[in-house]
């Protein structure tokens, strides 16, 4: 039998019409009405029962629709199944993470966990903390790496990595001799954009109750190395990952001025939806990074 008519027969149950159902499966009503056509020829019986109203099943088509769902079901579970595998047939795994992590942890982490487990193959994809719980809730990932004050609800989180932000400025900046200093210090100063947590208004609802006033941002950039050149070139200081930030340092001939406020560390957290159904392949990278946030004995 043909998966696709099967499809369109329980189609047709559940819409309870060949025009609907053809809807659903983006075809005309002719060509719906000749897939079921086809199928019951196939089987030697009558499955629906067509009338002005639409169509309802026979006895015969009713058993059938209840084992076509499970056949579908079945096939939809190794097609899944399948996706879990690159082409080459070796485990695949989806790892979500923020852009700080990726520049800063993940390349010494990830060959790490290669040097142990050399087979698998990872699909790594950027996204912002703030939707990556999310996604690894709604299994588009296996693993999610993000930066938050606390654990997010509805995923399994462990403690990952720390770091901290500091001030990016030109030398002999004013502030270039300072050697630590709160955001507010910096406030008269023109900012460049691209703030811890993505956007202007979320670093707000963070930093804001330890600022006197509002900051100047004059440009939003988002890579790291235009930020650190614009820096440079005296259009505003940087607000960056302090390890990120020292790449640039005497490359460009900037600064780095220590952040004093609490929020200017931060704290990563390595996420699963479900550790005990993860996949082997998954479930192996997962417990890695685990054990990296763990202190040691």
């Amino acid at each position: 039998m043909d998966l696709s008519a099967l499809q369109m027969l329980v189609a047709a149950v559940e819409e309870r019409s060949l025009a609907k159902a053809g809807e659903r499966e983006h075809l005309v009503t002719s060509a719906a009405s000749k897939r079921i056509s086809e199928l019951e020829r196939q089987v030697g019986t009558t499955l629906l029962v067509r009338h002005n109203r639409g169509v309802e099943p026979t006895p015969a088509g009713a058993a059938l629709y209840h084992k076509a769902k499970a056949i579908l079901t079945s096939v939809r579970t190794l097609q899944d199944m399948c996706e879990e595998f690159s082409p080459d047939g070796i485990p695949k795994i989806r790892l979500a993470a923020n852009r700080s992590a990726i520049v800063q942890f993940l390349p010494a982490d990830i060959r790490a966990f290669q040097a142990e487990s050399p087979k698998s193959r990872l699909d790594l994809v950027e996204a912002y903390s703030g939707d990556i719980p999310r996604m690894v809730s709604n299994q588009e990932v296996d693993i999610g790496i993000y930066h938050a004050a606390g654990a997010a609800p509805g995923v399994m989180s462990y403690p990952y990595r720390t770091d901290r932000v500091v001030l990016v400025v030109p030398v002999g900046h004013p502030l270039s001799q300072a050697a630590g200093l709160h955001l507010d210090e910096a406030r008269s100063y023109d900012f460049l954009g691209y703030f811890p947590r993505h956007s202007f208004e979320a670093f707000l609802e963070l930093a804001g109750p330890t600022l006197t006033g509002p900051l100047n941002v004059k440009i939003q950039v988002a890579n790291y190395e235009a930020r650190c050149r614009m820096v440079r070139e005296g259009l505003g200081i940087a607000v960056m990952p302090e390890l990120i930030a020292d790449t640039y340092l005497g490359l460009l001939g900037l600064v780095k001025v220590p952040l004093l406020d609490e929020w200017a560390r931060r704290q990563f957290y390595v996420c699963a939806r479900d550790r005990a159904h993860m996949r082997m392949a998954a479930g192996d990278l997962f417990d890695f990074l685990v054990g990296i946030g763990r202190p040691a004995a």
